[in-house]
C-alpha cells in the first residue's frame, strides 16, 4: 500500500519513461547493498510449496512472471528474483542496437489504469544483453523475447530472429517470438499465416540442431480474428513449438474513460492494462480449446489483482505475466497474487 498511496502519486508527476529509468537505477542501487536486498526480501518475498510448477520442462518456483518490455536489456534479472517473480522475460531484443521511436513514446491513462507505448523495440542489442546474462547471480528462469530491427525488411526478418536466437540460445531458458508489436512498421504482417509459418519453421529447425533445444513461444496480438487464431493454432501444432503468449498490446481504443481528444493527442501505440484484461482472457480460453492440454499458454494483459491472475489460469493459462499492473500496483502485487494462489 505504501507504493500505491505514497510513491505512485509522486512518480506519476514525472514523465513515465524517465520514471522507468529512475526505478531501474534505484532498484540496482538498493539491490547492490546487503541491507537493501534484505529489505526487498522482507517487503516482498513470499514462498510456498504449492506455488511451484513445472512447465515446458522448467521448474518455476511460482507462476508469476515479469512480461517483456520492462527489462529490455537484461539489467534486472537478479533484482526481479529478489522481488519474488517466478521468472522474467528480457527484450524485445534485436540483433543490432536501436534507439526506438522518437520521444515522447510512453503515456499513462490513469482513468483507465492503462498505458500506451510506441517504444519501437528500443534496446542495446542482443550482444549487450548477452553480456548481462553472463553476469547474473540468481537462477531465475529467463525468457528471451526476440524481434527484428526496424530497418530490416520483412523478407529478411528470419535472419534477424535467427541471429538473436543463436546468440542467446545457451543463456536463456525459453524463447519468445515477437511478431505482434504495433510499434515497428509492418511487423504485424509477420503474423499472417505464410510468413509466420516460414519464420517458426526456420527457428525450430535451428533449435533442433542443438543438443538441448529450448522451448519456443509465439507472442500474439489481442486483435487477431478467430480465423487468424485458428491459423496460429494450426501453425503451433504443425511446427511443434511449445505454445503461445497471449497477449501483446492492442491497437483498439474502444470504451476508454480517458477523453477522446487526449487519446487523439497521444496518437499511435499499443494499449496495455485494464482495458485489455477481458480480451486477453478470451484469447487464452480460445487458444486452450484449440491447442489442447499439451501446449503452454502464458497469460498477460490487465492483471491488477490476485483474482484477475486466477481468471487467466482458469481460462487455460499455465503461467501469468505482469507489466502495467506492476507499474500501477507495485511489487506488492506479486506477493498478493502468490498468497492468493497458495490458498486456492
Amino acid at each position: 500500500m505504501l507504493y500505491k498511496f505514497v510513491f505512485r502519486p509522486l512518480l506519476f508527476l514525472i514523465n513515465p519513461e524517465r520514471v522507468h529509468e529512475l526505478v531501474v537505477a534505484l532498484l540496482k542501487i538498493t539491490h547492490s547493498l546487503a541491507l537493501g536486498r534484505w529489505w526487498l526480501r522482507f517487503l516482498y518475498a513470499y514462498q510456498h510449496p504449492k506455488l511451484a510448477k513445472t512447465v515446458m520442462g522448467l521448474h518455476f518456483p511460482n507462476p508469476v512472471g515479469l512480461a517483456a518490455g520492462f527489462d529490455k536489456n537484461a539489467l534486472l534479472i537478479d533484482e526481479m528474483a529478489t522481488l519474488g517473480f517466478g521468472f522474467t522475460e528480457i527484450g524485445t531484443l534485436t540483433p543490432q542496437p536501436q534507439a526506438g521511436n522518437p520521444k515522447p513514446r510512453l503515456f499513462r491513462l490513469p482513468a483507465d489504469q492503462a498505458l500506451i507505448n510506441r517504444m519501437g523495440f528500443n534496446n542495446e542489442g542482443t550482444a549487450f544483453a548477452l553480456q548481462q546474462l553472463k553476469k547474473r547471480q540468481s537462477n531465475l528462469i529467463v525468457g528471451g523475447n526476440i524481434g527484428k530491427n526496424k530497418q530490416t525488411p520483412n523478407e529478411n526478418a528470419v535472419l534477424d530472429y535467427l541471429q538473436s536466437f543463436e546468440q542467446l540460445h545457451e543463456w536463456v531458458d525459453y524463447f519468445v517470438v515477437n511478431v505482434s508489436s504495433p510499434n515497428t512498421p509492418n511487423l504485424r504482417a509477420l503474423q499472417e499465416k505464410e510468413p509466420l509459418l516460414q519464420l517458426l519453421q526456420a527457428l525450430q529447425a535451428k533449435n533442433l540442431t542443438y543438443t538441448k533445444p529450448k522451448p519456443i513461444l509465439l507472442k500474439i496480438a489481442p486483435d487477431l480474428t478467430e480465423s487468424q487464431l485458428d491459423d496460429v493454432i494450426e501453425i503451433v501444432k504443425l511446427v511443434k513449438i511449445q505454445g503461445v503468449i497471449a497477449t501483446n498490446t492492442t491497437i483498439n481504443r474502444k470504451d476508454l474513460q480517458t477523453l477522446t481528444e487526449d487519446i487523439a493527442m497521444i496518437g499511435a501505440g499499443g494499449l496495455s492494462g485494464k482495458p485489455l484484461a477481458e480480451r486477453a482472457t478470451e484469447v487464452i480460453r480460445y487458444l486452450r480449446k484449440g491447442l489442447g492440454k499439451e501446449a503452454t499458454i502464458i497469460g498477460v494483459g490487465g492483471i491488477f489483482s490476485p483474482e484477475e491472475a486466477a481468471q487467466k489460469l482458469e481460462a487455460g493459462a499455465d503461467l501469468v505475466q505482469l507489466y502495467t499492473g506492476f507499474v500501477y500496483e507495485g511489487a506488492e502485487l506479486i506477493k498478493r497474487i502468490k498468497k492468493y494462489m497458495a490458498t486456492i
